[in-house]
């Protein structure tokens, strides 16, 4: 019996420092990845409170001096007393999520579970709990007084107005998505909720009779909230976050695995050792630091092999193919360090073979020829006679591949002979005689240069791509994270500052607002509010654009009649500069400011243009996302 009920204890033991290390590592990720939200806020709270009522039973239970023991079971009574006062704190603010208004006396009432927490804090030492019974079975605890039973009713009464809340923001959520991650959040939460109660201060005329129930519970507890605590941080990841779903569930998992994990196993191997030696007299030996470090490596090899196949499979779905081509771009696409580093060696290559001191490498883009890398000679480049005259030998037809000019062979780069990406020159050696051999390297090295040349004008095409699209990705992912609880109140109700290349572009738009081609080829027509418009419009999308301004600048005026005074002066700019088309000066003189303090008022006008078109496109793609 005192056998199985030692390996019962040990399995315990090793599950409460697993929910106290999980715990922590959630805390981390929430404390770098979604602090700004205030779900995630008042979830770290949470997560303190476990970390500390998990850690301080995980060392206290390793404790022989009863003082010691005492004294982290204090610092676990610490964490039980702040919990109800956090999960209401976090129950509430999941319900603001959903559209719930703050009102007053949830905000108070609040406020008065957390003073009351303090107060049970204060009294801790002075009779909140009574002396450690350190000689009974089935494990060391506490004794209660009169006053913890005062603290058990505020403890219950809290987790129900707390799990009221809960309920009444899984009955808000609207679509299957919603309520499916509430469902999840519902279940984790109940985990901390009721396994972080110490009931063997309540039990002890119970337990101490059945010692193996007890553990086999306490061991079921462990675990239950060991997983479900990773469900509810599960839940949690997706509130204020702006990255797509896969990204939020890949980065979760990779920490979960990477950290908790392998801590969790590296600590049970450690503590079966130890415990083990132990039995055959070897409290402590060399295969403990040494079975901890294998099983350490073991783990992340086998997460390293393994993970890769795991996140394909359980995060990838439908969108399996294009996640791995942009994964891929990452390792084949050439940065520009990249690209010079190539050049470097394969000049350096061609001065070897030809035994030549002065080498270049000339690369025509839309901007005209550039030297891309050069080896004992100047940067003729800017020198606009020799640029004619290198342009007029490049016209030519070369003799056996190679051009002459200024004592230098050319070799052009060309792909598929037409297109002229470069030219690579080198001044020959007399002492060395080319040969066969010669030409044929030099061929091969002008194919591979050309390649290079071509993809990474492919590539910076790409980049440039990238760089217009990435604004309008970022504006997106706001909304997104505007929009996890799935609410109309929610989604409208939060404000989403404009990033700048976006605010730019309404710039832009606006100053060819009767035409030209900043508004007819504006990233701003892929927007699906103006999508909307198109029928309206005859399908002409400059139109629908200049529909949308026009309605963004009118929710810039304010009510009433016309006036220039100092509230229509963000109105009356966009007005006279963008649709009536005055002049600076003009505008100016009439609204009574500087031309300095126009350009800054103008500045702020724009931006409350894009703050508005924002607004209609989070419209447009919330009414978009209920058709669908």
């Amino acid at each position: 019996m005192s056998g199985v009920i030692s390996v019962l204890r040990t399995i315990s033991q090793i599950l409460t420092a697993g929910v106290a290390i999980t715990a922590f590592s959630l805390l981390l990720y929430a404390l770098v990845f979604n602090l700004r939200d205030r779900v995630a806020r008042s979830f770290v709270i949470i997560l303190l409170c476990v970390v500390i009522i998990y850690s301080a039973e995980a060392v206290g239970s390793t404790m022989e001096q009863v003082w010691e023991m005492q004294a982290f079971m204090h610092v676990q009574w610490a964490g039980i007393i702040l919990l109800p006062a956090a999960y209401l704190h976090f129950s509430d603010a999941l319900l603001v999520t959903t559209g719930k208004n703050g009102r007053h006396w949830r905000v108070w009432m609040i406020r008065a579970v957390y003073i009351v927490s303090a107060l049970f804090f204060i009294s801790l030492p002075f009779g909140l709990l009574g002396p450690l019974s350190d000689d009974v079975s089935p494990a060391p605890h506490l004794t209660p007084t009169a006053l913890t039973g005062f603290f058990t009713i505020f403890y219950g009464l809290s987790m129900l107005m707390a799990w009221a809340n809960l309920i009444t923001a899984y009955r808000r959520m609207i679509t299957p998505t919603g309520k499916r991650r509430m469902a999840y959040l519902l279940a984790g939460a109940a985990a901390p909720a009721i396994g972080a109660f110490p009931y063997l201060t309540f039990g002890s005329a119970f337990f101490p009779d059945q010692p193996i129930v007890f553990w086999l519970l306490a061991i079921l507890s462990n675990a239950l909230t060991g997983v479900l605590i990773g469900v509810m941080a599960y839940s949690v990841a997706f509130y204020g976050v702006s990255w797509p779903d896969r990204v939020i569930k890949s980065r979760l998992f990779r920490w979960l695995m990477r950290g908790p994990f392998t801590a969790s196993i590296a600590l049970a191997v450690v503590t079966v050792v130890r415990r083990a030696g132990a039995i055959f007299g070897l409290p402590y030996n060399a295969a403990v630091p040494i079975l901890m470090v294998i099983t350490i490596l073991v783990i992340e090899y086998a997460l390293m092999l393994s993970m890769p196949l795991w996140e394909r499979w359980l995060f990838y779905g439908k969108d399996q193919r294009e996640l791995l081509l942009l994964r891929s771009l990452e390792d084949r696409l050439l940065t520009g360090r990249d690209l010079w580093q190539f050049l470097e060696s394969a000049v350096a290559a061609l001065c070897d073979r030809f035994q030549s001191h002065e080498a270049f490498l000339i690369e025509f883009t839309d901007s005209g020829a550039e030297m891309a890398y050069r080896v004992g000679v100047e940067d003729f480049t800017r020198d606009e006679t020799a640029s004619a005259e290198l342009a007029e030998v490049l016209a030519g037809e070369a003799e056996a591949g190679l051009l002459n000019w200024r004592g230098y062979s050319l070799l052009p780069l060309k792909v598929e002979g037409t297109l002229l990406l470069g030219v690579l020159g080198f001044r020959k050696n007399i002492t060395v005689e080319l040969d066969a051999e010669h030409y044929r390297a030099l061929r091969l090295l002008g194919r591979r240069l050309s390649i290079a040349l071509r993809d990474r004008r492919i590539e910076k095409q790409v980049f440039d791509s990238l760089q217009t699209l990435q604004p309008q990705v970022s504006m997106v992912q706001q909304m997104r994270a505007s929009s996890r609880a799935e609410q109309t109140e929610s989604l409208m109700g939060e404000e989403i500052a404009p990033p700048e290349e976006f605010t730019g572009w309404v710039k832009d738009a606006l100053t060819h607002y009767w035409g030209g081609p900043r508004l007819t080829e504006s990233p701003l027509l892929e927007l699906q509010a103006i999508k909307e418009r198109l029928p309206e419009h005859d399908g002409i999308a400059a139109n629908a654009l200049r529909s949308l301004l026009r309605e963004a600048i009118e929710q810039v005026r304010p009510e009433g009649e016309r006036r220039f005074t100092g509230e229509w002066i963000l109105y009356n700019i966009l007005d006279m500069k963008f649709l009536e088309g005055k002049k600076v000066r003009e505008i100016a003189r009439r609204l009574s400011v500087s031309e300095a303090d126009l350009y800054r008022k103008q500045r702020v006008a724009i931006e409350a243009v894009a703050k508005a078109v924002i607004a209609m496109e989070q419209k447009a793609l919330l009414e978009n996302h209920r058709a669908v």
